[in-house]
Formats: structure tokens, C-alpha cells, sequence
């Protein structure tokens, strides 16, 4: 629940600060002294947007602030899931800088206002005069069934099992797809694949075919420098291994007349070992190497085919094609393979919406089993705030499967006992769809863990004894749940546990929005206020004292 809400300079506030009862709080105050604008600065810190049209002093920032008790598991698990500390105490606090910008924190941490909202949802249920427009919102109406059959579990799972069921079906219309592109594809792909594996392509090869060409079209001018190379070292009118050989002797002849001299000799002895071994590598080369025309015309063959699948695949290697032909089987097997995936996806899918159907019936039939309790409650409600010939009718039938289960919910109203049942947006009234959703919110807060209630002139329309029904509606709801009331009405203003009086206070050339907590005595003479105006009778005192007292 709100313990304490504290507001400056925001409209016509300059600073105010409420302590809440935990129980039933009523606000009241003369028209246009600010009371609606106590719940636009609280609604700041619900999550609703701003701007610096709500600044009262331009030059200066906004804030509201509101001190709330740790609620139950929802609250404890949204602080975990986004990091905040989980205290005693949940501050929220909103800011409005002069420049426009505005910044949220929970717990002193900055949060964004998506944030915000999801925390006050679980914290407050704000009900304004056009909050009553979503009464005839099928997502309310079915959550209202939910709620009074105790459900959320059985919702949470069964929405688990329908998202299952959509992914596992947008799985297999991917597959379809993807089979009906193979099916257009696949020929195309085969006879791709076909021409490359036909081809019977090695890795490197055509690499290996270009080097070898080159070698058999140069052969007879490498066979040419080959045999010079080896007529000169060993079979010319003069050997250079012979010379050297001899050299190398005439030198040796000498080497014990000189340190250096043996030294020479043996780097002569190496270079004619040497080139003595280079001419019998010479010799093996040049044998292996021949002119081979047929060999010339096959390569030039392969190379011609290999440089066409090149050229068609826009790819410069061997390895390219031949990876370009893997990912070819790859495909052909997919397509071969697709039909299986399909068939496996659609027994998943199958088993998850039949799953989803009986979980989906179960809620039906529980939301059935509510739909004449609620309109039996609610009309005698109904009955009990002035409105004895309204009629709350509940309507259910089947639908497809939806995110909510297969239940088409419409309320339908009938004002007058017309026995014509319409839709409630279109035939219900502001004050009469005020007083059904006060109606419909005293049940369902029996049942959900929802810590403040707040009301703002919910009591619109009405008066007299549907005034004190609707105020003892209010209390029965405050002793479970916190309730926050603003209200025109002295007979729901006698029900309060706290009184607070909202009123315009001059403040030098300002007027300014001021609130405090009625005593005893104070609350008997606003509420006979209320009653006679602003000079009350005695008579309207004692109504005002039988009021609070009672």
C-alpha cells in the first residue's frame, strides 16, 4: 500500500505531503480546489507521461515521490528480475526538469517508464471516470472470470503450452516453405550439382593441370637448356667437373707450403663434388621430361572444361567448385530430408494444440462455473447502490484458440429490465458503468493480491441512500485492501478511517493547493458541510456526527 505521497511544484502545488491510512482514506474539498490534481501527480508516478505544462514555478524541477509498503511475490520477483533492491520500503520517485526532461527511480535507481508501469501495476489500481470505458473491453471481462476462478496458474501454464504451439507452427510454415522454394529449385540444383560431381574434379587439380601444361609446352626448350647444362659439366671437349677436378689436384700438390692452401683445396674438392651432383640431377630431369602431344591435347581438354565451370560459377579454384558442390548435396539432401522434418514438426504441432485445447477447455469450464455467481453478485450490487432494475448479464461461447484461451467473453447490461440485453459499451452510461465497475472491482479484489484501490469521484451521479451503498462497499473493500477515495458524496466521506481535506490557501500573489488531515471534530463539520452548505444547520451537524459515528 502507499504510506506517503509527497508533491512539489506541480500545478498549482507548491509542496504537500499525505500520510495514508492503511485502510479507507477519503479525499474531499470544494470543486477546483485541486483534488483531481492530486491524482495527476500521483499518476506521474504510475507511468503516465509528462510534460512542463504541470510546473508551477518554470525554473524550477518537479518531483513526486511515493513511499509504498513491500507488497506480495509479484512486486518481489519484478524487483529481482530488474536488478533493484527489495527493502521494506518501495520509493518511487518522478522527476520533471525545466527543460522537459523527465527521469523515473525506484529505490533510488533510474528506471524507464515501461518499467514504472509494470511495478505500480502490481502496486495500485487507479480508477478514473473514463477507466470505466475498458468494463466493456473483452480482455477485462476475461480477466475479471480469471480472477474470481482463481486461474492465474492455470493461465500462465496454458499460455506456456499456446506459445509453444505458435512458435512450433511458424517452425513447420517455415519448412513448408522452404520446401515448396526446394521444390522449385531442386531441379536446377541437381542438374548443377550433376555437372560439377560428373566433372570428377580433385582438389588442386586444376591448378595442377595449368603447371603441368606449362611444363609440357616448354619441355623441348627445357630439355635443350638441360642436356647444355650436363654436356658442359661432364661430357664437353673440356668437363667443367674434369677442369675443376684437375685443379683441385694441381693445388693439392702444394697445400703443406701453405696454411691457407688446403683450405682452398677442399672448398675446390666441394664445388666439384657438387656440380658433379647437379649433372646427375640434370641427367634424371631431362629423362623424365618429354614432349607428349596427346598428354598436351588431354590437358588442354580437362582445363578447358574446368575453366567453363569456373567462369559459369564465378568462383577463381578447384577448392571453390568443389565446395560449390557440397553445399549443392548439402541442399539435395535438405529437399530429400524436408519432408521428414515437416512430418515431425506437424506431430509436435499437433500434440501441442491438443494440448493447448484441454488445457483451454479446463479454463473455459471454470470461467463457465463463474458467469452465473457474477451476475447473481453483481446484480444484487446492483441493487444495493440504486440501480435495482440494471441486470449484469455474462455471455460465453467458443472460439478458435487465442492467446487467452478459446472464449469469446462479452458482459451485456439492460438498464431497465427491457429484457433487451446489449453489449455494456454501448447502451451503459458514465454513472451507471461507475457503479458496475465498482461493483465488479468489490468482488474481484477478494481475490487478488492488489494492496490500494483508488477511486477518483467514482460516486458521480449518485446520491442519497446508492450514495451510502457505494461508501459501504468502500469499506467492506478497505478492510482487506487499501482504498483511496475522492469523492463529492457525505455519505461515502462518513465512511473514512482518515479525512483528508484538499483546499486553495493564498499564498502572497499565488494561490496554492494545500491538504490536511480532519480531526475528529473537523471531518463532523465538513461532512455537514457537505449536507447544508457552508453554514450548516444543527440538524445537519448531528446527520454529519451520525455519519462518522456510525
Amino acid at each position: 500500500m502507499i504510506q506517503k505521497l509527497h508533491i512539489q511544484n506541480y500545478a498549482i502545488i507548491d509542496v504537500l505531503s499525505i500520510d495514508f491510512s492503511g485502510r479507507m482514506n477519503v479525499i474531499t474539498g470544494e470543486t477546483g480546489a485541486g483534488k483531481s490534481i492530486l491524482m495527476g501527480a500521483l499518476s506521474l508516478i504510475l507511468g503516465d507521461r509528462a510534460d512542463t505544462a504541470v510546473l508551477l514555478e518554470k525554473d524550477k524541477k518537479c518531483y513526486v515521490e511515493g513511499t509504498f509498503t513491500l507488497a506480495g511475490a509479484a512486486v518481489m520477483a519484478f524487483l529481482k528480475d530488474n536488478d533493484l533492491d527489495a527493502e521494506e520500503e518501495i520509493v518511487i520517485r518522478r522527476e520533471i526538469a525545466p527543460s522537459g526532461k523527465s527521469r523515473a527511480f525506484i529505490n533510488d535507481t533510474p528506471v524507464n517508464l515501461e518499467q514504472l508501469r509494470k511495478l505500480s501495476s502490481q502496486l495500485v489500481d487507479l480508477h478514473r471516470q473514463f477507466d470505466t470505458l475498458e468494463l466493456g473491453e473483452s480482455d477485462f471481462q476475461r480477466e475479471v472470470l480469471d480472477a474470481l476462478a482463481g486461474q492465474a496458474v492455470l493461465l500462465d501454464k496454458y499460455q506456456t503450452v499456446y506459445r509453444n504451439w505458435q512458435a512450433a507452427g511458424r517452425e513447420l510454415a517455415k519448412l513448408q516453405e522452404q520446401k515448396a522454394q526446394f521444390n522449385k529449385e531442386i531441379d536446377y540444383n541437381k542438374f548443377l550439382f550433376d555437372e560439377l560431381n560428373d566433372a570428377g574434379l580433385r582438389t588442386g587439380e586444376l591448378e595442377e593441370l595449368d603447371q603441368e601444361l606449362k611444363l609440357l609446352s616448354n619441355s623441348e626448350g627445357i630439355k635443350t637448356a638441360l642436356s647444355k647444362i650436363y654436356y658442359d659439366l661432364k661430357e664437353g671437349e673440356q668437363p667443367m667437373v674434369q677442369q675443376l677436378k684437375t685443379l683441385q689436384h694441381s693445388l693439392q700438390h702444394f697445400s703443406s707450403f701453405h696454411p691457407e692452401l688446403p683450405i682452398l683445396s677442399e672448398r675446390m674438392q666441394s664445388v666439384q663434388i657438387e656440380l658433379q651432383d647437379i649433372a646427375g640431377e640434370v641427367e634424371r630431369i631431362n629423362d623424365h621430361i618429354n614432349y607428349d602431344p596427346r598428354k598436351i591435347e588431354e590437358i588442354n581438354e580437362r582445363l578447358s572444361m574446368g575453366y567453363k565451370l569456373l567462369k559459369k560459377h564465378g568462383v577463381q579454384t578447384t577448392a571453390e567448385l568443389l565446395a560449390l558442390r557440397d553445399q549443392l548435396a548439402d541442399k539435395l539432401r535438405a529437399s530429400l530430408n524436408v519432408d521428414e522434418s515437416i512430418a515431425a514438426r506437424e506431430k509436435e504441432v499437433a500434440l501441442l494444440q491438443a494440448d493447448a485445447k484441454k488445457q483451454a477447455l479446463v479454463l473455459s469450464k471454470n470461467r463457465q462455473a463463474q458467469a452465473t455467481p457474477l451476475e447473481e453478485q453483481v446484480n444484487k450490487l446492483l441493487r444495493q447502490v440504486g440501480m435495482p432494475n440494471a441486470r449484469l448479464k455474462v455471455q460465453l461461447h467458443a472460439t478458435e484458440l487465442q492467446a487467452a484461451g478459446m472464449d469469446a467473453i462479452e458482459f451485456l447490461f439492460d438498464a431497465n429490465k427491457s429484457n433487451r440485453f446489449e453489449p455494456i459499451r454501448k447502451v451503459a452510461s458514465g454513472g451507471e458503468l461507475s457503479r458496475l465497475m465498482l461493483c465488479i472491482k468489490s468482488l474481484v479484489a477478494e481475490t487478488i493480491d492488489l494492496p490500494t484501490l483508488i477511486f477518483d469521484e467514482i460516486d458521480t451521479g449518485i446520491s442519497g441512500e446508492a450514495a451510502r451503498q457505494v461508501g459501504v462497499i468502500l469499506k467492506n473493500l478497505s478492510r482487506k485492501r487499501q482504498v483511496i477515495c475522492i469523492t463529492h458524496q457525505p455519505q461515502i466521506a462518513g465512511k473514512a478511517d482518515a479525512h483528508y481535506f484538499v483546499f486553495k490557501d493564498a499564498k502572497g500573489k499565488h494561490i496554492k493547493t494545500s491538504v490536511r488531515l480532519l480531526t475528529q471534530d473537523e471531518r463532523i463539520t465538513a461532512i455537514a458541510q457537505m449536507l447544508g452548505g457552508e453554514k450548516p444547520t444543527a440538524a445537519a451537524l448531528e446527520n454529519a456526527r451520525e455519519m462518522v459515528m456510525n
